[in-house]
């Protein structure tokens, strides 16, 4: 999994950005197919704003996060992240598709 930081507006010091690797790990233990994953962190006035986009094999996912505090920001953020890849996996599992296959056969 590649992880590429960027900050708009604010230097991303390396404390920054052993968190936000340690915070995606989570993402790591219920998703293995992750290809790569882009933060992008900015900084206007009192708002700090967080973004994430994770590239997956077959879907791209992007979840964004303010809050007043970057931390704070970027903890919500993989809160709504691990949500969002959950739900995708869920929907992976699902195989909506067999039921119809399997029903067509037995009408045959």
């Amino acid at each position: 999994m590649n992880i590429n930081v960027s900050g708009h507006h604010v230097a991303v010091t390396e404390s920054m950005r052993n968190y936000i690797e340690e915070k995606l790990v989570r993402i790591r233990r219920h998703f293995e197919q992750v290809i790569d994953v882009n933060v992008i962190v900015s900084v206007q006035k009192l708002r700090q704003k967080a973004e994430v986009t994770v590239h997956m094999s077959g879907k791209d996912i992007h979840v964004e996060s303010e809050d007043t505090d970057l931390y704070a920001a970027f903890d919500s953020l993989v809160d709504k992240l691990d949500r969002r890849i959950l739900k995708h996996k869920e929907a992976l599992r699902a195989h909506p598709h067999d039921s119809i296959k399997r029903r067509v056969q037995q009408e045959e």
